[in-house]
């Protein structure tokens, strides 16, 4: 069951990528994600309800709530959105999994929680792959306009999370914050679309629809709450082990759909911000290493 959970958010996760790349230059941005996080708000609002989980929130915590919103459900997605015209879905996926590293120098910065040498030295790995990406060593690389847009959407998604852990603070629970945030991302959406004269009337293309779909519900939601049960059950290091393979997923897909160029420079970078990931959440127990050194001694 926990195997298949796993399965379940690394495939929907590393899928999602490509589903915005299908809705991406059929409606402006803002549009497609404001109907994607109406759709998942009313989607979790609903399961809230119905499983009893529906909390009430004070008003002095949406004061946290809608920075939060506008950071994780609005904001970062119009960077990541504009980023998948110059970059594959792919290529985008794996800058956005560089996420742990700004999450770790903002609890560093606004928690004074000091990193590991481990995030550390997996920060570093992660930023020298990025570096390849764009062909900064000198080797083929990527847009880098595309990269500083997908970089920025990643780190607005950070913001996003240091702002959940205040949350946190003030006793709401994950899937309510969740909740709450996606419904002030659509305020800032629709706000921002009629401030600047942008229909709110998405496309009635079925591939634009089911995409949108796909990534308000399994997306959005499904892939959500089953993060959340692989936390529960296997730990928070273990269950972020979907972010790393979630991109590869991706990756898989563009090479498949998209007819992605590999250079030199993008397999070396793709494969270092892996490692930097890898090495970010990779946990041995010291105690445990020894006794499996022990074992595979004596059957040698």
């Amino acid at each position: 069951m926990l195997g298949l959970l796993f399965l379940c958010v690394v495939v929907i996760w590393g899928t999602t990528w490509f589903a915005i790349h299908v809705q991406v230059g059929v409606t402006v941005p803002g549009t497609a994600i404001f109907w994607r996080f109406l759709i998942a708000s009313a989607a979790m609002g609903a399961w809230l309800f119905l499983s009893g989980r529906l909390r009430p929130v004070a008003w002095r915590t949406h004061l946290w709530l809608a920075p939060m919103g506008a950071c994780m459900f609005s904001c970062n997605f119009l960077a990541i959105y504009a980023s998948e015209t110059y970059l594959a879905s792919g290529t985008v996926s794996v800058i956005f999994s560089v996420a742990t590293l700004f999450n770790t120098l903002n609890q560093w910065l606004f928690f004074r929680l000091r990193p590991s040498a481990r995030s550390l030295a997996g920060g570093c790995i992660a930023i020298g792959g990025v570096a390849c990406l764009t062909g900064l060593g000198g080797v083929g690389g990527i847009s880098q306009t595309g990269a500083a847009l997908a970089l920025t959407g990643t780190f607005l998604f950070s913001c996003g999370n240091i702002l959940s852990r205040r949350v946190a603070m003030a006793g709401v629970d994950l899937p309510n914050a969740v909740f709450r945030g996606m419904l002030w991302g659509c305020v800032v959406l629709g706000l921002s679309q009629v401030i600047r004269g942008e229909s709110l009337a998405g496309s009635t293309e079925p591939a634009w629809i089911a995409a949108l779909l796909y990534l308000a519900l399994p997306g959005s939601v499904v892939a959500f709450l089953a993060y959340l049960h692989l936390v529960h059950r296997i730990g928070a290091d273990r269950a972020a082990y979907t972010t790393i393979l979630s991109p590869v997923v991706a990756l898989l897909i563009s090479i498949l759909f998209e007819g992605t160029q590999w250079t030199s420079g993008m397999t070396l970078g793709v494969g270092l911000v892996l490692l930097g990931n890898l090495v970010t959440f990779a946990r041995m127990d010291p105690e445990n290493f020894r006794s499996f050194l022990q074992k595979r001694t004596k059957k040698l």
